[in-house]
């Protein structure tokens, strides 16, 4: 028996109107959540137009050419930095006439498995034994509107094809249930004397991954109370038949990570040359979301954790990728500088209680997250209806000039994320 797909109905007239509009093929992301039991689709969002097709260079409707893995691919990856814990990139589609349906199914294939190797290129959290690794290729014919549904196991790149269900349904996570935490960090990343400017983001990512793991093995506390894995998540709550309130659809988390080792335990730190450290210090508002078919405690919890260590990583690219977009870093004569990691906007899918987020530095406009909502999600939002999820609460810090540019120090937020470089000669105990 094949996974059966519980697909929202907005994306059911999203493709619709996608194949009436187009005359050429189309492919697109599928986002939503997998669990045991049955899986969900949420959004559908086509694969951004390139400049050179925008421009007349598009192939004709029946040519499979102009369909671009490593461009739907690098899309993938933009789009997973934009999705809460407990949201994926769950599949793909293509729009297409009839006589390309046999060529179609290699193409989707191939999709598939390029997209899975893009999201997972850089995750910093294992995938666990109760993951579902199965992911969804959707064939629609343009001309009968016939619709093909098939999964493959992406952990497996010998898997043949296996039917699927896809199934809609009307207000599909408009009850689903959230859970949000804010997490304070402080990480401490030591520099080797060796270390060259451009692995800088390398050794962040190593120091974040030593971080990843102290939250994989935190407590977490849900309503204050600590509760089993295989618990049901709503267990002792009172539902009325087809309503939850609010207060029931929105629980509050504490984290509680583990500071130091056993006593018992024997050492094995070793001690490093080092020429000074990186300092990510602030609060992340951190954000995920269940299903409300009987969701486990160990479940909800696996969301929140996967949104806290994506949160961060993410930040630290996006920071890393500006810096060097903008030359960044270069000038040795500089005093000090904090680098403002960016901050989180959230946004709301019309009809659900999901909500979607972007990425905003200081000196980006609240236009620019919307166009980049629409050209990444394909999804118009209002101003009114974006979030900046951290408080502002202005004091003054610094930084040292190691591998910094020329600028004078700014004012930032207490609860912003901010990197830090320093060069202090000394010694590091590596436990």
């Amino acid at each position: 028996m094949g996974r059966s797909y519980f697909v929202e109905e907005a994306v059911g007239q999203y493709l619709s109107d996608l194949s009436a509009k187009s005359k050429k093929n189309i492919t697109g992301l599928l986002v939503g959540q997998c669990s045991q039991q049955r899986d969900y689709i949420l959004l559908a969002i086509r694969t951004p137009v390139k400049e050179e097709e925008s421009n007349g260079g598009a192939s004709h409707h029946t040519d499979l050419s102009n369909i671009d893995e490593e461009w739907t691919a690098t899309h993938a990856r933009q789009v997973s930095r934009m999705l809460p814990g407990g949201l994926l990139v769950v599949g793909v589609f293509i729009i297409s006439v009839p006589e390309l349906a046999k060529e179609i199914q290699n193409i989707l294939r191939k999709l598939l498995f390029t997209v899975e190797k893009s999201v997972a290129r850089k995750r910093l959290w294992s995938i666990s034994e109760e993951d579902v690794s199965d992911r969804v290729a959707l064939h629609l014919c343009s001309a009968t509107k016939k619709i093909l549904c098939r999964t493959y196991d992406v952990q497996d790149p010998k898997c043949t094809a296996k039917p699927a269900d896809w199934k809609y349904q009307n207000a599909l996570s408009a009850s689903w249930l959230s859970l949000e935490c804010t997490i304070n960090v402080n990480i401490h990343i030591p520099l080797p004397a060796t270390l060259a400017s451009h692995n800088l983001e390398k050794k962040t990512r190593n120091g974040l991954g030593r971080w990843a793991q102290q939250i994989e093995e935190a407590i977490f506390l849900i309503n204050g109370q600590a509760r089993e894995e295989d618990a049901d998540l709503l267990e002792g709550q009172k539902k009325s038949r087809g309503y939850m309130p609010s207060a029931t659809r929105n629980l509050d988390v504490r984290v509680l990570t583990k500071l130091m080792q056993s006593t018992n335990s024997r050492s094995t730190a070793t001690v490093q040359i080092c020429n000074g450290y990186i300092n990510l210090k602030g609060a992340l508002k951190c954000r995920a979301y269940i299903h409300n078919n009987k969701p486990k405690v160990k479940d909800a919890v696996q969301a929140l954790k996967r949104d806290i260590i994506n949160t961060l990583s993410d930040r630290c690219e996006i920071l890393f990728e500006d810096l060097l977009v903008n030359e960044m870093p270069g000038n040795k004569n500089s005093e000090r500088e904090y680098h403002i990691l960016p901050c989180r906007v959230f946004t709301s899918i019309v009809g659900s209680n999901v909500l979607l987020c972007d990425y905003k530095f200081g000196d980006e406009t609240i236009r620019e997250i919307q166009e980049h909502f629409l050209e990444m999600m394909d999804q118009a939002v209002q101003s009114d209806d974006l979030h900046i999820a951290e408080e502002i609460n202005t004091v003054e810090l610094s930084l040292t000039k190691e591998f910094q540019d020329n600028t004078q120090p700014k004012q930032v937020t207490k609860e912003m994320l901010l990197l830090k470089l320093r060069q202090n000669i000394g010694m590091h105990i590596l436990a």
